[in-house]
């Protein structure tokens, strides 16, 4: 879930001014070099399709249910990158960077229940049992009993969710986990203020152009071109109102919330592989991540200059710091590549 507090609308009309041709002056003091008009906000915020990052998008029908959840994906070779996105979000939240990380990897990018072009009986349970079945039964349609090694990638709730699917330790070829600015002190102390921030955020929007403008003037996100592709999704059109609204209903689902966060630290630093933990901010980490960190049982990077969302603010940088999570754990196709066995190893702690 996006916490960002400052939030305003827009003004329905705003658009850039084009830059006024200037006159010559006798004076080079008074001269200014003419810029080019700059774009309109309609252009400047147009939606990006979601093929220009992934190669492919499906649909995941789930056995003996209605629920069906639709997958991005990208790369042919390497182990699976598996991202799951935050509350609110889609799958298209890592459609920037997985247009890098696929250089190197493969990536699966799922809408969760609820969220993007998912579909399922029942939209409003997002309890961390329930999506982490989800994620289970996606997996295993995708893969069958014997998945290639994998790679779990969470932002925000989606990183509560890769962890407690890592922490049951039934995903067999497991081999990395890495989880984006969620801290369970953090998370769990903001919770009394999400329903407020929900309700202050802009409601509806007369076009996708809109949305896309409104989410970067307010800095929930900071990368334009990420917007353009990631925002589209989030939003679905109400005919009677004759706009735009959230496609998720996160103001109903506040009784998973606190099942979300909960003991997650204690979680997280107990999965038995390689796990990296990316922050937005070196102010959010608990007693038991600061003992766990001391102790050397995960590796933790402060991303810089970024919002929430580090995998769109940043996506370069975030495609880079997940190459060389791979890279330097060793994680090729079928596992762990420790020096002097044939065969792979699945576990490492």
């Amino acid at each position: 879930m996006d916490s960002s507090s400052h939030m305003a609308s827009l003004p329905e009309d705003a658009t850039e001014e084009p830059s006024q041709q200037r006159t010559h002056s006798d004076s080079a003091f008074a001269s200014v070099p003419h810029r080019p008009p700059t774009k309109s906000s309609s252009e400047k915020y147009a939606p990006l399709d979601w093929s220009l990052y992934f190669d492919r998008e499906d649909d995941v029908a789930i056995p003996e249910s209605n629920d069906v959840f639709h997958v991005y994906t990208a790369g042919t070779e390497g182990p699976v990158v598996f991202c799951l996105h935050g509350g609110g979000y889609s799958g298209l939240s890592f459609a920037v960077s997985a247009n890098k990380i696929k250089e190197k990897a493969r990536v699966v990018a799922m809408d969760l229940r609820g969220h993007g072009k998912s579909s399922t009986e029942n939209e409003l349970d997002l309890s961390v049992e329930t999506m982490c079945n989800d994620v289970f039964a996606v997996i295993k349609e995708l893969y069958g009993n014997s998945p290639p090694a994998m790679i779990l990638v969470g932002h925000s709730m989606g990183g509560s969710i890769a962890v407690h699917v890592a922490a049951r330790r039934s995903l067999s070829t497991l081999a990395g986990l890495v989880v984006v600015d969620v801290v369970e002190g953090t998370a769990m102390a903001s919770l009394i203020h999400m329903q407020k921030i929900l309700s202050g955020r802009m409601q509806h929007f007369s076009s996708i152009e809109k949305a896309i403008e409104w989410s970067v003037k307010v800095g929930s996100l900071r990368n334009i071109d990420s917007a353009r592709v990631s925002i589209p999704p989030t939003l679905k059109y109400d005919e009677s109102k004759k706009c735009y609204l959230y496609r998720t209903e996160l103001e109903k689902t506040e009784q998973y919330w606190k099942g979300w966060y909960e003991g997650l630290s204690d979680k997280f630093l107990s999965c038995p592989v390689p796990k990296l933990l990316l922050l937005a901010g070196t102010d959010r980490l608990d007693r038991s991540l600061t003992i766990g960190q001391m102790q050397g049982k995960f590796q933790m990077i402060v991303v810089r200059h970024t919002g929430h969302a580090i995998q769109e603010d940043v996506p370069d940088e975030f495609a880079t710091l997940i190459v060389n999570f791979i890279s330097r754990n060793q994680i090729g196709p079928h596992g762990i590549v420790i020096p002097g066995l044939r065969k792979p190893a699945f576990s490492k702690p």
